[in-house]
């Protein structure tokens, strides 16, 4: 009867064990049985664990069980009852501990042991992890740029400790997603979809998602991928400076050379712009070495290149510049590894003049007239109504005239435009009355890159004005008012010069006076009897009278003291001319009034000789006429028949 207890015990258990993972009933101490059992990963300290059922034996005073094993730390037994014993700070994850927890559950009775156990206890898993890139497949890594399309050229790898499946995704909104796309969603094999380009883009970006495509939650994680490009020998070496054919186009147009030599240049390296001649390999990663070669045009090898720099030099001088003007080299320069990669560019060698005098303007300001009209454009004129003209000469040509010299204005102006002969032209209808403007020309040696400039002075004058004849007469572009003042500024500035002269001149002749004794003495006694009344002085009147001798040494002598006129001074007239003067006091000099003032001469005669006198004499002036200290007057206005010019 007892058997078929136990038995119908046992069967119950497992019923129980099968049914549920949570109540396990224990045999006697003696009878027992391993138990199973199952928790969630994550679980709370406390978790319900099993249950334990032990019926004690007849004989049995005491019954002790007590937990062992590998992960007996995780169990704790609350009287029949097994619970987690998980803390804060340690938590139960599947991922960690593994998939089960075996420990053993030990019965004694009298603390004999009676009975040992197995408690085998399943993780559940939970969705609680994020897949994770393996490093090793999202490293930086580097391809050749002349990898095929459609080509396998890396593999990224992610995994989910949970175990779930991982699918793969490029991200669209990466900056080079248009260069790659996924083969199968979970390999994790990434093809090529497009033609790499190293001369375009050395370096690439690709954004990388793992996602979980067997759960609910759906996570995910993504990775940053940097592809280097590497060079392939795919491009043909180019001169340089490259101009691209188009924006965003690897391929250069090859520049034209040029340079400058003289027929006395001989045995010399040619300068060129834009220089120096110089190519590069299309293919900047490999920097593959060149070779330069002159294909045509080197004249018997009066050019010749240097095969690894590319500098070409005049060999010999040039016979004749008239017969060879230019010369034009045709170069080719290659990678050495394979000559098929090559490149050609164009080379002109100029002839020139010989450059020893630069262009120079004939004058540095030139004056230049327009007359406002609506006409839409009017040549700028100069006095006289001539076509104003800025030109320059250049003494290297023998007629002056350098056919390479361009004019132009600096800075550019809106109203006005010179032409290659330097004749100015102007919007006319765009000007206004009285305008002036001062412009810049400048002419520039196109050949010897030489420049100057001139300035050009520019009055814009109203509708039927007369353009000015000359700078004299330009102040007749003002009004009446105007014109009078700047006249009579004209005779003032005259009459204060002529004044000042001849102030110098009587005050050179006085101070020579006071100097020399005799002419003391002449002043104090008197020169002539109706001044004062003395005894004459004779003196020698051979030796002292005639006019040849007054022109040859520069002096007139009368009864006593010397009195000396400037040798600038025209000869006396002849005596028909001549007049008698009468007594007055000696006064002050005063100047001409005018600059119409006239030479006269005066003949004083008493016993003593025919003395003669000069001064300067206004025409239709009453007043005396002034000879050192003494005044001579004339009593009547003299006429421009009684006087001579100077």
């Amino acid at each position: 009867m007892m058997k078929m207890l136990r038995s119908w015990r046992v069967l119950l258990w497992h019923v129980v064990l099968r049914v549920s993972y949570h109540v396990v009933t224990a045999s006697l101490c003696r009878e027992g049985s391993d138990i199973f059992a199952s928790v969630r990963e994550n679980s709370p300290t406390g978790e319900f664990i099993s249950n334990i059922s032990i019926a004690a034996g007849p004989q049995a005073n005491t019954i002790r069980l007590c937990l062992t094993g590998r992960n007996a730390n995780w169990f704790y037994l609350e009287g029949r009852t097994i619970r987690l014993n998980s803390l804060v700070s340690r938590v139960l994850d599947r991922e960690v501990e593994g998939s089960v927890l075996i420990a053993e559950l030990t019965c004694y009775e009298n603390d004999i042991i009676q009975g040992n156990y197995r408690i085998l206890v399943e993780i559940l898993n939970e969705n609680d992890n994020r897949p994770n890139f393996l490093l090793e497949t999202i490293q930086p890594f580097t391809i050749s740029e002349l990898t095929a399309v459609n080509s396998v050229v890396f593999t990224v790898k992610a995994i989910d400790a949970d175990g779930d499946v991982i699918s793969y995704i490029i991200d669209p909104s990466s900056q080079d997603a248009q260069f790659f796309r996924i083969d199968l969603p979970n390999s994790g094999k990434v093809v090529l979809n497009k033609p790499l380009d190293y001369e375009m883009r050395t370096h690439l970006q690709l954004i990388v998602w793992a996602q979980e495509s067997n759960t609910v939650d759906k996570f995910n994680t993504s990775a940053v991928l940097t592809i280097n490009i590497k060079d392939g020998d795919d491009q043909y070496p180019h001169f340089l400076p490259c101009t691209p054919v188009s924006p965003g186009v690897p391929i250069c147009t090859n520049p034209t050379y040029t340079a400058n030599i003289t027929q006395k240049h001989q045995d010399m390296a040619l300068e060129f712009s834009p220089g120096p001649i110089r190519a590069e390999d299309g293919d900047r990663g490999i920097n593959t070495s060149l070779t330069y070669t002159i294909l045509s045009g080197g004249d018997q090898d009066r050019f010749v290149i240097n095969n690894s720099t590319g500098e070409i030099r005049l060999t010999r001088a040039v016979d004749d510049r008239r017969l060879t003007p230019n010369f034009k080299l045709t170069i080719m320069v290659c990678q050495v590894d394979d000559r098929l990669k090559y490149s050609v560019a164009s080379v002109l060698v100029r002839v020139l003049y010989e450059n020893t005098f630069p262009p120079t303007f004939n004058r540095t300001i030139y004056k230049g007239f327009i007359i406002q009209s609506s006409s839409p454009a009017s040549i700028v004129s100069t006095y006289g109504n001539q076509v104003l003209q800025v030109q320059v000469s250049d003494l290297d040509f023998t007629d002056g005239l350098n056919p390479n010299i361009h004019y132009s204005l600096h800075p550019p102006s809106g109203l006005y435009q010179v032409t290659q002969g330097g004749v100015l032209i102007a919007r006319t209808d765009q000007l206004h009355d009285f305008d002036r403007q001062i412009l810049q020309v400048v002419a520039r040696d196109e050949e010897s890159g030489e420049e100057v400039s001139a300035s050009v002075d520019i009055e814009v004058l109203q509708r039927g004005q007369a353009v000015p004849s000359g700078a004299l007469m330009e102040q007749q572009l003002f009004g009446d008012v105007d014109s009078r003042l700047a006249g009579g500024i004209a005779v003032l500035i005259v009459i204060t010069f002529l004044s000042a002269v001849l102030f110098l001149l009587l005050w050179t002749i006085r101070r020579r006076h006071l100097q020399d004794p005799e002419d003391h003495s002449t002043i104090a006694f008197g020169k002539h009897p109706n001044v004062v009344n003395s005894p004459p002085v004779l003196t020698d009147e051979s030796s002292h009278s005639g006019r040849a001798f007054g022109r040859q040494s520069g002096s007139f002598h009368g009864r006593q003291g010397v009195y000396t006129r400037r040798p600038s001074l025209l000869p006396p007239p002849s005596s028909s001319h001549q007049s008698e003067p009468t007594e007055s006091r000696s006064t002050p000099p005063h100047p001409p009034s005018s600059s119409s003032s006239h030479l006269i001469t005066v003949v004083e005669k008493d016993e003593g000789g025919a003395h003669t006198w000069e001064a300067l004499k206004s025409p239709g002036e009453s007043t005396g006429v002034h000879v050192g200290n003494i005044t001579l007057n004339t009593g009547t206005p003299l006429q421009d028949d009684n006087i001579k010019p100077d």
